[in-house]
């Protein structure tokens, strides 16, 4: 499998900027935790029985019963038990364990390809939290779900996108599950999500995408997917709170040619060049850090210098944090190069 990272130097004119890799993406990204949908009706006596299990140590007996209720041919007793895995696992990290050896990930894989939307959202969820035990993430690929998960992904209910976006942002974790994850249609969804969802959807939808993206192919897709336009949106809106999370991914995206071509289409050189004059510190770095792989087609380099990068970088240079000072000088040389229809002494005049 072939996989990308950003490179950690640039060299231009014989002149070497080392260390330029992004390495702080864990306080963009934070990792989707269980479900936060609602949960029990508290009037149900089996409700009550469920909540005083999740305060027991001996949830063994229950969690058995529950997974027998799982492959009933009632549909209430299906959600009933989908509903109390889904609980058992969020309350209790080690009841994750106990589910999964006791049958539940087969049927709960089932129920996700469901007809029955609140059926297959239970499914989602209590996946959902089961793959948030590193053991279970090998057995939940291994019994199908990623296929039930991405069509749930694309037609389930807002609560059962997010969490299915969840579930297989888990399993992506695993590298050898990122490219069946892309080649079973989930970044198309993904990227839907990205564009038309809530806040969550959106912020669950990136940290996906992210993980997905360190493979070259799934880049190809998120692009003719049309990513681009939902990124640049977000990096553009200062009051979406995903300014941080877009960049990182389109920072891992403009490594591709199809890429820096849809991102400069979109409009985003002008936002890219406004993050750097307004926005926070990291927002900075990775804003230049992305200029700087745009500009090593020549083609864009005037378009970047017309924006107006120049004084922002200028600044940058000498006010950003070590790799922000070395990535703005790498850009300003690159910029006060001669560009494609550009005089040599004019171009150096104009900068």
């Amino acid at each position: 499998m072939e996989t990308d990272s950003i490179s950690s130097s640039f060299s231009y004119l014989g002149r070497k900027f080392s260390n330029l890799n992004i390495n702080d993406d864990s306080a963009a990204f934070s990792d989707c935790n269980s479900d936060r949908s609602g949960e029990f009706p508290t009037a149900s006596s089996q409700s009550r029985l469920l909540l005083l299990a999740c305060a027991s140590d001996n949830s063994e007996e229950l969690i058995s019963q529950l997974v027998s209720d799982l492959q009933s041919d009632d549909i209430d007793d299906k959600k009933q038990a989908a509903m109390g895995l889904r609980l058992l696992a969020k309350n209790k990290p080690e009841n994750r364990i106990k589910i999964a050896r006791a049958g539940a990930i087969k049927p709960l894989v089932s129920i996700i390809s469901s007809n029955d939307a609140q059926l297959q959202e239970y499914g989602v969820t209590a996946i959902l939290n089961l793959s948030l035990c590193d053991e279970n993430k090998d057995l939940i690929a291994s019994s199908g779900a990623i296929r039930p998960l991405v069509r749930a992904l694309k037609l389930g209910t807002s609560t059962a996108r997010e969490n299915a976006a969840c579930a297989l942002l888990r399993l992506s974790q695993i590298e050898e599950n990122k490219i069946a994850i892309g080649r079973s249609g989930a970044i198309p969804s993904l990227v839907n999500l990205l564009g038309s969802g809530n806040f969550r959807g959106k912020k669950d939808a990136c940290t996906a995408l992210y993980s997905l993206c360190s493979v070259k192919e799934n880049k190809i897709r998120a692009v003719q997917a049309g990513i681009m336009k939902p990124l640049v949106e977000l990096m553009a809106d200062f009051e979406s709170n995903m300014v941080d999370k877009s960049a990182f991914v389109l920072n891992l995206l403009v490594s591709t040619p199809e890429a820096r071509a849809a991102v400069v289409e979109e409009g985003g050189i002008p936002v890219l060049v406004e993050i750097v004059e307004v926005g926070t510190q990291r927002q900075k770095e990775v804003a230049v850090g992305i200029l700087l792989q745009l500009c090593e087609d020549k083609t864009y380099r005037t378009m970047v210098a017309r924006e107006g990068a120049i004084p922002p970088l200028v600044a940058l240079s000498q006010t950003g944090t070590s790799r922000a000072k070395q990535k703005s000088e790498a850009l300003i040389e690159v910029l006060r190069q001669p560009r494609s229809g550009d005089a040599a002494p004019s171009a150096r005049t104009s900068v």
